[in-house]
């Protein structure tokens, strides 16, 4: 076996156990892999194609530098001709977007033009995730960025394996390993020039600052992959002690903001967790506590959407009309790709032919496809008293609160169930029971099939 061969081996060993432990893809529904034409999202969809995924890859032309633009929307083609990948390619007016949306950098603007088109490609693909090329290089520079804005320990650890939908199955790679691996298959790849500029922080680290301390201190790089390493248990530990005192403190849509000041050594902390999701920053939580004893007090999230007014002790949160607390309380979900937060679930579409061959099992769930038309609101929340559901099987609805005590659940496991609505309609009872709303039937044609993931 020759050099290169012996490194296309590995490469592509490392990166399957790195997918299989993370949990990361599965077989039965595409990926969207995003493609520059960079030695990193060249091996993406290099090693993802070859580990025998089912790979849509997607580039974005911003048309910010001029021919080096089209030079490499020329590349990712003749790379997806090579792969005998479908390549699908987005023109966008930065300029223009950033009119209609002031305020936002050049960076910010295309960051969100890109994903939004990414999000629309899971819908359209029916596509499980949306595969990046970041790696072990680029965590390195995102923990130095962050530390330097004064990051806590969620922002510390925060290019995670997945983030939502995002999946970075490149993680365990260096710069230098993406390129050689890319090499060694003959594909080749294209370097942006604005790389070399010093105008962008993340360049400016990358270019000057993190080689000078690897000069300094050799292994810098790998001390700082194992430091967030480490943090990364601490912070396990540190969400647990925050999901205990949101159960404490917290009671439908209010918290206890007079008990928690009067309790809790470090108030601030613990409040600014529980309200991080809402944008709510750490002043106005110091603020909120100020005032836990008053009343009146009214406070807006910095996005506008959130409205937390303080009254005899306790703070309520309102949002657009309507109420909406801590992150496990209500999500919206999209049924048509893999659903990633607050509970992995892998979707799957079939043909009504195979449904005989599947197993029912409660970890499992089957929709007519026809659930997915029209603009039906899907969410995932948790048991609220007096919550009905009717079960595969049934004609008429029983309460949820029977089923619970049916299967013996604790208190506790009652909490942590979530229940799957459409349309406010209960339609699963995640990890227990079936709706007969929609199920497969003589005149389907196309079913979903909903599985929890085990990672």
């Amino acid at each position: 076996m020759t050099v290169d061969e012996t490194l296309i081996k590995d490469f592509e060993a490392v990166c399957r156990r790195h997918i299989e432990t993370a949990g990361l893809l599965h077989r039965n529904a595409p990926v969207v892999v995003a493609l520059s034409g960079g030695a990193d999202s060249v091996a993406l969809l290099a090693v993802l194609s070859r580990l025998g995924y089912d790979c849509r890859a997607a580039h974005c032309n911003f048309h910010l530098r001029g021919e080096e633009s089209m030079r490499d929307m020329r590349h990712c083609r003749q790379v997806c001709e090579t792969l005998d990948i479908d390549l699908y390619v987005r023109d966008f007016d930065v300029e223009e977007y950033r009119r209609t949306h002031p305020g936002n950098s050049v960076e910010m603007a295309c960051r969100e033009l890109r994903y939004k088109w990414f999000e629309d490609l899971l819908d359209r693909e029916s596509a499980q995730a949306v595969a990046v090329g970041h790696h072990s290089d680029d965590r390195v520079e995102t923990f130095f960025l962050n530390l330097m804005r004064g990051a806590g320990i969620t922002g510390l650890t925060s290019m995670n394996a997945r983030s939502g939908n995002v999946i970075r199955p490149l993680l365990p790679f260096t710069r230098t390993e993406t390129e050689a691996y890319v090499t060694a298959l003959g594909l080749g790849f294209i370097s942006d020039s604005s790389n070399a500029s010093d105008a962008h922080r993340r360049n400016r680290l990358r270019n000057k600052v993190l080689p000078v301390l690897e000069e300094l201190f050799p292994g810098a790089s790998d001390s700082v992959l194992r430091s967030i390493s480490h943090l990364e248990a601490a912070r396990t530990i540190y969400n647990e002690a925050i999901e205990e005192k949101r159960r404490r403190y917290i009671s439908g849509h209010e918290i206890a903001i007079r008990e928690l000041a009067e309790t809790e050594i470090e108030a601030p902390t613990v409040l600014f967790e529980m309200l991080r999701h809402l944008n709510f920053t750490y002043t106005q939580v110091c603020d909120m506590l100020e005032c836990a004893s008053s009343s009146g007090a009214v406070f807006r999230s910095t996005d506008g959407m959130t409205v937390a007014e303080i009254s005899h002790g306790r703070l309520e949160l309102v949002d657009a009309g309507r109420h909406k607390l801590g992150p496990k309380e209500c999500h919206t979900v999209n049924p048509k790709h893999d659903i990633a937060e607050p509970i992995h679930i892998n979707i799957s579409r079939h043909h009504v032919a195979d449904f005989s061959s599947e197993k029912f099992s409660a970890s499992s769930a089957f929709f007519d496809a026809a659930a997915l038309d029209g603009d039906a609101r899907w969410e995932l929340r948790h048991y609220r008293r007096g919550d009905r559901i009717v079960p595969f099987g049934a004609h008429k609805s029983k309460l949820v609160s029977d089923i619970f005590a049916s299967a013996r659940l604790s208190a506790s496991q009652k909490r942590e169930t979530w229940l799957l609505t459409r349309n406010d309609q209960i339609v699963w009872i995640l990890g227990l029971r079936n709706s007969a709303h929609f199920a497969v039937g003589p005149q389907t044609r196309t079913y979903i099939r909903m599985q929890l993931a085990e990672n």
